[in-house]
């Protein structure tokens, strides 16, 4: 009888696609049963079609939500507010992992919490992205610019209005933390800015060079 212990054995990861789990039970006639007995246990959790992680006390590390977002629905990279907390930009703590992607607005709620995804035009999709992990755990997230803009962009509270609009909003809707703003990259910010072509995110890198300024 192959074990999550065997399978944890043989995998290269914590997190496992179907195709992978019937790989390395391809000696039952009926590997979909096996996957549902492990999955009752809870040595095995699914967390949506096709893409399992192995239980608590069989994972090597702690799992990491940035590489689980880019797993559940691509492609996509990590942003909006979850990438803005994570930096230190906002003073909230995010819990649902929120995403940009070029597919469809999606949301899954799984047994390892909430994962959103907001579309993204092409053009305006990679500019601002990295990369960030290590070993064997990578994930796609935004920037601290490229998640400022994106969540601009998408918060419909917030028109293309002017200068004093923008600030306001910053300051007291997103509340933005004055020493991550001077952190901020401005020639990285402007490269962002000439991809999105946009009054709105023309006025927000101008008044984040203001903020930055005042900041510094």
């Amino acid at each position: 009888m192959i074990t999550a212990m065997d399978i944890r054995e043989r995998a290269p990861g914590d997190v496992l696609d179907y195709q992978q789990l019937v790989s390395y039970l391809r000696d039952y006639a009926k590997p979909r049963d096996r996957i549902g007995l492990l999955m009752d246990q809870g040595d095995l959790i699914r967390v949506r079609k096709g893409l399992y992680v192995l239980g608590d006390r069989y994972r090597r590390r702690p799992l990491h939500k940035g590489h689980l977002a880019n797993l559940i629905y691509g492609p996509s990279y990590v942003s909006l507010d979850y990438a803005l907390s994570h930096y230190g930009l906002i003073p909230e703590r995010v819990e649902e992992v929120t995403s940009v992607t070029l597919g469809r607005r999606r949301r899954f709620e799984t047994p390892l919490g909430v994962f959103s995804y907001r579309p993204l035009p092409l053009a305006r999709y990679a500019p601002g992205v990295t990369l960030l992990g290590e070993g064997d755990v990578h994930y796609l997230i935004a920037t601290a610019e490229k998640a400022l803009v994106d969540k601009v962009w998408a918060d419909k509270r917030l028109g293309p209005a002017s200068l004093k609009e923008v600030e306001a909003y910053l300051e007291e809707d997103l509340r933005l933390d004055e020493d991550r703003v001077a952190d901020l990259d401005l020639e990285r910010l402007d490269a962002i800015r000439e991809a999105f072509a946009s009054r709105k995110i023309d006025l927000l890198t101008r008044t984040l060079a203001r903020l930055k300024g005042h900041a510094g």
